[in-house]
C-alpha cells in the first residue's frame, strides 16, 4: 500500500477527523440560534483564506476540518435558526440532520436495489407515507430529487411523453422536430423553474398560453382557455410571493373532463394537504396528473430534498429511464426509474427520518406554528406607522412595503446589514416589496417580536438619512 494509503486508513481507524469534525458541528449548533442571521464583514474578508491554488502534495486531515471550521463556519448564513425568511428556505430538524450525517457514512446511490437495499427500501416506504398524507391516487409513483426544480422537470417531461403518445409519437425515438404540437396553459405568476422546465423540454416558453391572476397571484378560472387532451395545465400550490393557491378543485375538474394533464407546482405549499386547518387551501390536488414539492423548505429536510409524483407511473418510467447491459433490474424498487439521475445520493434517509419522528400530528403542529408566526408577523408589522401588508396571510408568506419604493429599499438594505434576521425583496403589482418567508420549525413568538424591532429599527435609520439628505 501507498503512504497516503496508509494514512487514510489510519483515519478511518483512529476517528480523529471524524471526531474532530463533530465537535466542531456541535460547536456550530450551541450558538446558531443566537448569533447573527449573516455573516459579519470581517467573517465575509477572511474567507479570502481558501484563494489559492490546488496544492502539490497531500495535507494532514486535522488541519483541513480545522480550517474549514476555522473560517467557514463563521461565514454560513443561519438558515438553521428562527429568524431567516429569505427564499422560502426551511431549517433542519435535528432528526434529520442526524440521519443525513450517518447516511453520508453508509454513502449509498439507491439507483437499483443491488446498490443499496436500505435506500430502495425507504424510498418504497415513503412513497406510500406520502401517498397517505397528500391524499393521491394510489398508483401514484414518487421520484427523490435534488428539490422542485427538478421536479417540475421530471413532471412536465412524464406530461410530454404521455400527450405525444396519446397522439401516436414517441418522443424518447423520434424527438420534437415535426412531433404534435403541445400546449401549454399557467397563470401569468408562474414560479421561474416552471418556465426554465418548459424551455429544457423544448415546448418553447413563447407557446404558454397565460391565463390572468387575481389580486393575490391566483389563477382565475374564467381566463383558462379552453383545454384539450394535448394541454398541459399548471397550477400553484403556494404562490412565491403571497403563498397564494389556486383553486384546484374547480379548475382540475374542468381540466380533467378535457382530458387534459394537470401538473402542481406545490414546492412549499402542497404541504398544507398535511394540515388539518389549512388542508382547505388544497383541495382538488388529488385530480392532478404530477405534483412537485421540496423537503427542504416547507418539512425541513436538510438540503437537497425534492419529490416528484406522477399518478401515470408507465409516462414517468418511459420519460426518465435508461438502460443498459451493465443494469441489475430487481422485483424490488430500482430508484432510477423515476429520476433523471443514476448516479444521486441518498436523500431519502433524513425525509424518512423525519417522516417517522414527526408523524402526521407532528407535521401538523410544526406547519401550522409557520402559519401562525406569519400571522402574528403581520399583525406586528401592520401596527407600525409607515409599514403595509400586501397580501392576505393564507400560509407562510408576509408581503411587506413602506410608503415608495426607495424606503422599502433602504428598510430592506438596512434590515439586511442589521443581521438581526434577514430577508429578500421582490416585485408584487409593480411595487417593491420586502418577502417574509417563514419556513422555520425553530421560529418562535419571540423571534418574531426581536425581527419587527429589527424593521422598526431600520426604518428610523432610513428615515434619518433622508432627514440629513433633505438638510
Amino acid at each position: 500500500m501507498s503512504k497516503l494509503q496508509d494514512q487514510m486508513f489510519l483515519e478511518i481507524r483512529n476517528k480523529r477527523p471524524f471526531e474532530l469534525a463533530q465537535q466542531y458541528a456541535f460547536d456550530y449548533l450551541e450558538h446558531v440560534f443566537d448569533r447573527n442571521v449573516y455573516p459579519t464583514e470581517e467573517a465575509l474578508n477572511k474567507l479570502s483564506i481558501f484563494d489559492e491554488e490546488l496544492p502539490v502534495a497531500s495535507a494532514n486531515a486535522k488541519d483541513v476540518i480545522e480550517q474549514l471550521h476555522t473560517y467557514g463556519s463563521q461565514a454560513t448564513t443561519a438558515t438553521l435558526g428562527g429568524r431567516y425568511f429569505g427564499f422560502v428556505t426551511g431549517s433542519a430538524l435535528p432528526v434529520g440532520m442526524a440521519a443525513k450525517n450517518l447516511a453520508t457514512y453508509w454513502d449509498q446511490a439507491p439507483a437499483m436495489h443491488v446498490l443499496s437495499p436500505i435506500g430502495s427500501k425507504l424510498e418504497a416506504v415513503v412513497e406510500k407515507w406520502l401517498i397517505d398524507l397528500f391524499g393521491l391516487p394510489e398508483n401514484t409513483a414518487a421520484g427523490f430529487v435534488s428539490g422542485t426544480s427538478a421536479a417540475n422537470l421530471c413532471g412536465l417531461a412524464a406530461a410530454r411523453y404521455r400527450i405525444l403518445k396519446r397522439n401516436d409519437w414517441d418522443v424518447n425515438e423520434k424527438g420534437l422536430r415535426n412531433a404534435p404540437e403541445i400546449r401549454i396553459v399557467t397563470g401569468k405568476q408562474a414560479h421561474s423553474t416552471v418556465l426554465k422546465a418548459v424551455g429544457i423540454l423544448g415546448l418553447g416558453k413563447e407557446s404558454i398560453e397565460w391565463a390572468a391572476v387575481d389580486d393575490q397571484g391566483r389563477i382565475v378560472a374564467e381566463s383558462i382557455p379552453e383545454l384539450n387532451q394535448n394541454t398541459i395545465l399548471i397550477l400553484q400550490a403556494g404562490n412565491v410571493n403571497s403563498g397564494a393557491f389556486d383553486n384546484f378543485n374547480a379548475i382540475c375538474e374542468k381540466a380533467q373532463k378535457a382530458n387534459a394533464w394537470i401538473h402542481i407546482d406545490g414546492a412549499f405549499g402542497l404541504w398544507a394537504e398535511a394540515v388539518s386547518k389549512l388542508k382547505y387551501l388544497t383541495k382538488g390536488i388529488e385530480k392532478a396528473s404530477s405534483w412537485a414539492v421540496d423537503g427542504h423548505k416547507t418539512l425541513n429536510t436538510p438540503y437537497d430534498c425534492g419529490i416528484v409524483m406522477c399518478s401515470d407511473p408507465e409516462a414517468m418510467t418511459a420519460a426518465l429511464h435508461m438502460s443498459g447491459s451493465y443494469i441489475v433490474e430487481s422485483p424490488e424498487r430500482d430508484g432510477m426509474f423515476y429520476t433523471p439521475e443514476m448516479s444521486r445520493r441518498a436523500r431519502v434517509m433524513e425525509l424518512w427520518a423525519i417522516m417517522k419522528y414527526l408523524g402526521k400530528n407532528g407535521i401538523d403542529e410544526m406547519i401550522l406554528n409557520m402559519h401562525h408566526r406569519a400571522k402574528q408577523f403581520a399583525k406586528e408589522i401592520g401596527a407600525l406607522k409607515g409599514f403595509h401588508v400586501e397580501n392576505d396571510i393564507v400560509f407562510n408568506q408576509v408581503l411587506v412595503r413602506c410608503d415608495s419604493d426607495a424606503l422599502t429599499q433602504q428598510v430592506l438594505h438596512n434590515i439586511q446589514k442589521l443581521r438581526t434576521c434577514w430577508l429578500g425583496g421582490s416585485v408584487w403589482f409593480g411595487k417593491k416589496v420586502m418577502r417574509v418567508s417563514i419556513c422555520s420549525w425553530a421560529t418562535n413568538e419571540s423571534d418574531i417580536t426581536i425581527s419587527i424591532e429589527s424593521f422598526e429599527k431600520a426604518m428610523g435609520i432610513a428615515l434619518a438619512d433622508t432627514t440629513k439628505i433633505s438638510k
